[in-house]
């Protein structure tokens, strides 16, 4: 049982990035639903098809993580790869409310997760040290 645990525990990081990612490419890039969730209206071809790259950008990040978890060998790369995404993401939205003014609130709610799971993942790599 404890072996069970400390697998997942030592996974959490990357489950929780699959768990948020992959829903959100999906709305991202299903057009239809993007004004569901979003204050954005799809108007022209290529806001659609940006939206539906950063959809298989998000599934294709999304794959490497889920290589680190099935795979031990791909656990660093991937926990590596989660620290860029999310701090990135919130860097980047960090930037946009300095200069953009701020955002409906699902956005602030992506910074403040980005920012625990982008931290939390470096607290797993100094911790596993792989």
């Amino acid at each position: 049982m404890r072996d069970k645990r400390d697998w997942i525990i030592k996974r959490l990081h990357l489950l929780i990035s699959i768990a948020i990612v992959v829903p959100t490419g999906i709305i991202y890039g299903a057009t239809t639903l993007i004004p569901l969730f979003l204050n954005i209206k799809v108007n022209t071809i290529d806001l659609a098809n940006m939206l539906k790259a950063n959809m298989f950008l998000y599934f294709g990040i999304s794959a490497v993580w889920i290589l680190g978890i099935w795979k031990s060998n791909y656990w660093k790369t991937a926990t590596q790869l989660n620290i860029l995404f999310m701090l990135s993401l919130a860097i980047g939205r960090i930037l946009s409310m300095m200069t953009d003014g701020l955002p409906t609130s699902g956005y602030i709610f992506d910074l403040m997760a980005e920012l625990t799971v982008g931290l939390y993942s470096i607290s797993q790599l100094i911790r596993y040290k792989i």
